[in-house]
């Protein structure tokens, strides 16, 4: 027979129901309130290489419009800025958050030896390893190095975990809906299996999932009467990316204990008539990051929180013959918040002058953002998390 850990047995077992994985160190960890101190991160995934070159736009760069006759953006779908940037006119609901001084953008942002393939190179960015292969994520190492008595944790908006969040102790959780997980986790068979005990001698793996699934029940009637009680006056827009969007707010806004939040927007793989289906895109980003932002500060809770925007990779600087762009190398990174130090563009524009083969060369390692993030806002090590020393950067 197969041996299963406990992680995996839980991942295949009705403790997985309703798009959850269930996880039970989460209920000592929302028994204990909020400190002062305490700071949020959300991280957004933009799956697939949003092309960046069209979602912030070098547009006195006359490379960038002979490197792209069909699909370079014109004046008109243009919101400029400053002197040599602007945003593709889908970000327009961000344009009120980066003019008031709380959003960061950080051009060329990439890795040595970049990888093209959309799986390894999200692997890497969530892994924060280029090198080597890791089953652990630098979220779930910052849980793992941080989170003594599970004073904090992680949730992701999704039916499953990524890699970002796994770390060698359980101590994250998917989840689509607050109301659909504590109706899982409340039904008859459900809390007959939470509600008794196995025998004394019953195998460790059947005694765990007992104990998992009491403590899992109870989890799920804490952020259920938690959020319940939460009302907003913000007017979410009508998407999936929304909605996910919507249950972070609520979940920050009720005081759910919780310190780091993941979602994930996909679609951006645009070979083929790129120009419709990335505008659709980054306006379902905008809209529904603007209303976030919102949501939060209207609850006190934007001044502690902070929203980190990549994609595993950028897009080719040439268009190819369908109207789209191929996977490329560097991009671009947001970074919101009200305590930024730097904000606006970090650095320069990216350089169409000198290209690697037609991509891109970084300039900043996607390592630096998370170690200015590990350090001067959750308050970690990051090279314990990390495994290796970045320069922390000055937007925070």
């Amino acid at each position: 027979m197969e041996k299963i850990s406990r992680r995996g047995f839980i991942q295949k077992s009705a403790l997985a129901t309703a798009g959850t994985m269930l996880v039970p160190q989460f209920l000592k960890a929302w028994e204990k309130p909020f400190t002062e101190g305490d700071k949020i991160l959300i991280v957004l995934q933009l799956s697939g290489g949003n092309d960046g070159l069209n979602t912030i736009i070098p547009f006195r760069n006359d490379i960038y419009f002979q490197s792209r006759p069909k699909i370079a953006l014109k004046s008109e779908k243009i919101l400029k800025v400053s002197d040599e940037l602007g945003f593709n006119n889908a970000l327009e609901k961000l344009r009120s958050t980066f003019d008031q001084g709380y959003m960061s953008i950080i051009n060329n942002v990439g890795y040595p030896n970049p990888d093209r393939s959309h799986f390894r190179s999200m692997d890497i960015w969530q892994s924060a390893s280029p090198k080597e292969y890791l089953n652990t994520g630098w979220i779930g190492r910052f849980l793992d190095a941080n989170c003594d008595g599970m004073e904090h944790n992680a949730i992701e908006i999704d039916d499953t975990l990524s890699l970002a969040l796994k770390g060698d102790e359980i101590k994250s959780m998917a989840l689509r809906d607050p109301v659909k997980l504590y109706k899982a986790t409340h039904n008859t068979i459900f809390k007959t299996i939470a509600e008794n005990q196995p025998v004394a001698d019953a195998d460790p793996i059947v005694s765990y999932l007992y104990k998992t699934a009491a403590e899992t029940v109870s989890s799920a009637s804490y952020i259920y009467n938690q959020t319940k009680t939460y009302s907003s006056t913000t007017q979410y827009p009508n998407s999936d990316f929304a909605s996910r969007l919507k249950t972070i707010g609520s979940l920050i806004n009720s005081g759910v204990n919780t310190r780091v939040y993941y979602a994930a927007l996909s679609g951006f793989d645009t070979h083929v008539n790129q120009t419709g289906q990335q505008e659709r895109l980054l306006t379902q980003y905008a809209d529904a990051v603007a209303a976030l932002v919102q949501d939060l500060d209207a609850h006190g809770n934007f001044d502690r929180t902070m929203i980190l925007t990549f994609s595993e990779f950028g897009r080719r600087v040439g268009e190819n013959a369908s109207g789209g762009t191929d996977h490329g190398t560097a991009n671009n990174v947001f970074v919101i918040g009200k305590k930024l130090k730097k904000a606006g563009f970090f650095n320069n524009t990216p350089n169409l002058r000198s290209l690697d083969e037609g991509d891109l060369i970084y300039q900043v390692d996607f390592r630096s953002v998370y170690a200015t993030l590990l350090n001067k806002w959750m308050n970690a090590d990051s090279s314990k998390i990390l495994n290796e020393d970045f320069a922390s950067l000055s937007f925070l």
